[in-house]
């Protein structure tokens, strides 16, 4: 009765429009126009019944599809809100399908899009979505049309169309799950092109479409899809990546062939653990929590034995770390082997973004992993090596906390076997302190009390030569610093057994480095080691210093510049400070040794220097114990006297300044007495009297400055013939280049002259004092004033040694002088000296 009823009123309403259908087939746009607004108002406008609504809209369908293709926009754009209020109310919508379909493919399903206008695609777009909606599985025979108008608005120009696409995949795809699968691949390949649009909006459309796709699809185009989200987790949209970290837990729980595919989608869901924003760490989170849950349900049977005994944490877990539940470790632990090398290919991909966050994923990964991390060591170890060359900081880091959960969670034994084996031969060349690097990382992970049955072992590797002597870039040298370190830190008071060795590292460690700040962090060390045990920095170097100097004197005879045991001894021999003093007699045939003339010159130069600054404070290194002075005359004899000996080349002129410095040390602190002084005077005057004659000016200034030293020591006690082979090569340096070595040679002479006492007869040696007055009288008319004045008390001082020859000789040359000044004091200097004699 009610159906009779509808069909009646239906009838009454198509009359009442039935000129405004004629007017559509009218060539005047306006009147088309007039008729479709006049059928709107009358019809879906009019609040009819539904009922009354679907017979209306069952006879107006195919004259309004026929207007979907009018030249006119505005009457297309009337045509699809008809259609669409029509599609919202009628209680039957899918009768109108075997017509509407059809019609919308044409239009909008073409590999050419019939439609111009972006707002009409859009509106026509929104009407197959609400279609999808109200039709649900009676779309199913209409599969091809619908997919077709997808793959094409998918890829639409206009980004809400993409948009809205999308939208409608999602609906679809659910719609009709059982037959949407035959179709899914095709709309693959548009929904790729479309995941990286500018506009984030339509990247996380296109990625909630594919996931819809994917899951309501054949299973075959996962592996097309994962690439492409992959890069989407770099996504600078917090949105985009959440929308990827939604879709790939869903699939984990809930696609039909995820067993299959858990070792690609694991990773993708963990690398969202690490994401910066907690939103999306937490959404992650859960979606892995669930996974596990639903894993450890679906294979209870397997893993009975485990659950009972694998829920306490193992000890020494990491602080601060949740421990994940069995079903997420398991997925970790059974897809491992296929995640390591993917690990391996990613943390050296040229994209940054993407070597930081595989970084990040391994840490996670081996968290989950626990000592299941054994079995795949070798490989993990290789990724670490190559991963710690990067050249952005937050990989490196990421990676050495990797490296702390092997630690934490493999044996020590295991670990060291393979770690050490790399520290003592590295693989690569270019960058040898990496297994270094990941050694320190590893054993700071580790727990003290299962460390120390091994700390010998460690220390013995790190001690050997090739590993602690062999490379002298800063970068190693600060790895090798890093694993002793974390070696006294670890294992403190422990580190007693292996004092030595550790000691030995530090100081080498300091002789080779280049850089001042990482030797002031060895030395801090040094000072830790010696804290450890309970001693301070020179009680340190007492225990050790016997066995420090056997170490480097079973080397010494092939001892070069270039061996860092010369660099060793250097760094203990001035760190040790008083202490050497106590072990002279192991020092000085190891100094004698390396001091020879036939040893390599450098070397023999740059100890000399370092024991001419253990000199200059004797009292507080070598003469600590007051015995230097016992070892004193050989060290002159046998070591300092043969290196002063002439020989050509600059490196050996360099050799006898440094020895020549090494010698005014001695004389200058005390080191050598009177006596022994005088039984070496024959054979050393000779040889610095020649370096008075150097090219280089250091040399002949030392050499000055030494033969002022020996005077005022043992220069009363000379011969007079010694002391007249003196004075000749000093006057020749008073015509020096130099100003200082002039000044240097002037005071020796002033100490040469004091040295003329009651031995010394000045008539028998008039000649050698005319001589040496003649030359100084010369100076006098200096044209450096201060040369002057110093010549001046020169001479007055040395007026007593022959009062009347100074005299005449001043006299004679007086009128010849430029400015007589200096000379007519020198003269009164004498008249009062004459006055004084003759009181007296």
């Amino acid at each position: 009765m009610a159906a009779a009823g509808d069909q009646h009123a239906a009838s009454e309403v198509l009359r009442g429009i039935s000129r405004h259908l004629n007017c559509l087939n009218e060539d005047n746009k306006a009147t088309r126009k007039r008729a479709l607004e006049s059928i709107r108002k009358e019809t879906v406008n009019k609040g009819l019944p539904s009922g009354v609504l679907q017979e209306v809209f069952s006879s107006l369908l195919k004259p309004l599809l026929k207007c979907l293709s009018d030249p006119t926009e505005k009457c297309r754009e009337t045509t699809i809100a008809i259609i669409t209020e029509f599609i919202r109310c009628v209680p039957k919508p899918e009768g109108a399908l075997p017509y509407l379909m059809p019609c919308l493919g044409q239009r909008f399903g073409d590999k050419e899009i019939l439609e111009p206008s972006e707002e009409l695609r859009l509106s026509a777009v929104e009407l197959l979505t609400l279609v999808v909606e109200v039709c649900g599985k009676h779309l199913a025979p209409y599969l091809n049309e619908t997919i077709n108008i997808l793959q094409r608005t998918i890829v639409d120009p206009f980004p809400d169309v993409k948009k809205e696409s999308c939208r409608c995949t999602v609906g679809f795809a659910k719609s009709v799950p059982e037959h949407f699968h035959m179709q899914a691949e095709s709309l693959v390949k548009p929904l790729m092109q479309t995941i990286s649009h500018q506009h984030s909006r339509v990247r996380v459309s296109a990625i909630e479409a594919t996931g819809a796709v994917i899951q309501h699809g054949s299973g075959k185009n996962v592996d097309d899809v994962l690439s492409h989200l992959a890069q989407r987790l770099f996504d600078d949209s917090p949105q985009v990546r959440k929308a990827v970290t939604a879709v790939v837990g869903d699939w984990l729980l809930n696609m039909r062939d995820r067993y299959s595919y858990f070792h690609k989608l694991v990773p993708l869901l963990l690398s969202s653990i690490s994401d910066e924003i907690p939103e999306i760490r937490l959404l992650a989170a859960d979606l892995w929590k669930q996974a596990g849950l639903q894993w450890e349900k679906e294979n209870e049977d397997d893993i009975k034995d485990k659950m009972d005994f694998l829920l306490s944490p193992p000890p020494h877990y990491p602080p601060g770390a949740e421990r994940p539940g069995l079903g997420c470790r398991e997925l970790v632990v059974r897809n491992l082997s296929r995640l390591v090398p993917a690990i391996g290919h990613d943390v050296t991909d040229w994209l940054v973004a993407t070597r930081v966050r595989t970084s990040q994923l391994l840490s996670v990964l081996l968290l989950h992993a626990e000592d299941h991390i054994t079995q795949h060591l070798q490989p993990l170890l290789a990724l670490l090596y190559r991963a710690c060359t990067d050249t952005e900081r937050d990989v490196v880091n990421n990676c050495l906390a990797a490296a702390k959960l092997i630690g934490t969670f493999v044996p020590p034994p295991v670990f060291l076997k393979l770690i050490l084996e790399h520290v003592t031969t590295p693989s690569t060349h270019s960058h040898p302190w990496t297994p270094l690097m990941v050694l320190a990382a590893v054993l700071g992970g580790g727990s003290k009390p299962l460390l120390k049955p091994h700390l010998q072992q460690v220390v013995d590797t790190l001690v050997q030569p090739e590993v602690c002597q062999e490379y002298q870039q800063v970068t190693y040298l600060e790895q090798l610093l890093a694993c002793v370190d974390v070696l006294l830190h670890q294992c403190e008071s422990d580190c007693g057994s292996t004092s030595l060795q550790l000691l030995q590292v530090l100081v080498t460690i300091q002789s080779l480095s280049t850089d001042p700040q990482l030797s002031a962090k060895a030395l801090e060390s040094v000072h830790f080691l010696s804290k450890v045990q309970g001693l301070d920095l020179l009680e340190l170097y007492r225990r050790h210093m016997g066995q420090l100097l056997d170490w480097l004197s079973a080397s010494v005879n092939t001892w070069s510049s270039y061996s860092p045991q010369r660099l060793q001894l250097h760094i203990v021999l001035t760190q040790s400070g008083p202490v050497i003093g106590e072990f002279l007699s192991q020092l000085m045939p190891l100094l004698h040794n390396c001091l020879q003339p036939n040893r390599d010159m450098e070397m023999r130069m740059s100890v000399f220097t370092m024991l001419a600054k253990l000199l200059l404070d004797a009292k507080n290194t070598l003469d600590s114990q007051g015995h230097f002075r016992d070892e004193t005359e050989k060290f002159l004899r046998d070591v300092l006297l043969p290196n002063l000996v002439w020989h050509a080349g600059r490196t050996a002129a360099a050799v006898r300044t440094s020895a020549l410095s090494c010698l005014l040390a001695l004389l200058h602190r005390g080191a050598v007495t009177p006596g022994q002084l005088l039984s070496l005077e024959e054979k050393l005057s000779p040889l610095v009297l020649s370096a008075l004659d150097e090219d280089s000016q250091m040399s002949r200034l030392l050499a000055c400055r030494s033969l002022s030293a020996t005077l005022q020591l043992v220069g009363t006690s000379l011969h007079h013939e010694a002391l007249n082979k003196i004075y000749p090569e000093l006057l020749k340096r008073l015509d020096d280049s130099s100003q200082e070595v002039r000044s240097a040679a002037l005071r020796a002479v002033a100490l040469w002259l004091s040295s003329l006492t009651g031995g010394y007869d000045p008539e028998l040696c008039a000649p050698h004092l005319q001589l040496l007055f003649q030359q100084l009288l010369l100076h006098l008319d200096d044209p450096d004033s201060s040369m002057q004045d110093q010549v001046l008390e020169v001479l007055k001082n040395g007026s007593s040694v022959h009062p009347s020859l100074l005299q005449r000789e001043a006299e004679a040359v007086r009128d010849k002088h430029r400015s007589p000044l200096h000379c007519d004091l020198l003269l009164q200097h004498i008249s009062s000296l004459h006055t004084r004699t003759s009181h007296h």
